[in-house]
């Protein structure tokens, strides 16, 4: 299993539309909106690093609104 926090900077005004969208992707397992340098913190899970990959690339960094990301992958 793979964990990851993504630390999300989007349009200002857009951190509610983005959370409800991110929330729409099977492996987010949380997200949450934050006030300071990043506006959005989703986890999610994957069952290998190949998956995480696709995620962060075909999923996540897709969306317009999204100005930078960080990503903190954990480890078991």
């Amino acid at each position: 299993m793979e964990k990851a926090y993504m630390l999300i900077s989007c349009e200002i005004g857009e951190e509610q539309s983005l959370s409800d969208q991110l929330q729409q992707i099977p492996e987010v397992k949380n997200c949450l909106i934050t006030y300071g340098s990043y506006d959005v913190v989703a986890e999610f899970v994957t069952d290998t690093p190949a998956q995480m990959n696709e995620v962060i690339t075909n999923k996540i960094r897709k969306f317009q609104k999204i100005r930078s990301t960080i990503t903190l992958r954990v480890t078991n």
